[in-house]
């Protein structure tokens, strides 16, 4: 078994880092997204979900850079193409959303593909006694779970 610098399997991390670079694509997309809902909404509770899209993707936007600068640490090289990002994320692209519900369930179903690659990675890097991404993922999935809450609560449904 070779290790990195930082005393981790290189064959196990070369595999964390390529589902790190799956999680970084679908955040892209979700980045994106929020910042398409948050130019686009219309309507009564513009002014309440304006200012929380933009809390959203203000966040979003720390967690890519925090993913990739894993995927460095790991010692691989972030996607960092657009291309890339559409080609390997899985959650769906929100065009032209400007309705608060949708807007509002866009990010749940978001989130909820994003916590299923992060609970995978969370997996993975418990098994290659990676604490640094172990860590990283279960703090994205302990906040957007409550935020799936949160969301799913405005929209008047359970979880």
């Amino acid at each position: 078994m070779k290790l990195n610098s930082i005393g981790l399997d290189t064959s196990k991390t070369k595999d964390l880092a390529k589902d790190l670079n799956n999680l970084l694509a679908n955040f892209q997309i979700y980045y994106q997204n929020l910042r398409g809902i948050h130019w686009n909404i219309k309507g009564k509770r513009f002014f309440d979900l304006h200012v929380k899209f933009e809390e959203l993707y203000t966040d979003a936007n720390m967690k890519v850079d925090m993913i990739a600068e894993r995927i460095l640490t790991l010692g691989e090289t972030p996607f960092h193409t657009f291309s890339d990002y559409v080609e390997n994320a899985k959650i769906p692209i929100g065009k032209n959303i400007s309705q608060d519900e949708k807007s509002v369930a866009l990010i749940v179903d978001s989130l909820s593909g994003l916590l299923k690659i992060e609970r995978a990675i969370l997996d993975k890097s418990d098994e290659a006694h990676d604490e640094g991404t172990n860590s990283m993922m279960s703090d994205f999935i302990t906040e957007q779970e409550k935020t799936v809450w949160m969301m799913k609560a405005w929209l008047n449904e359970t979880v």
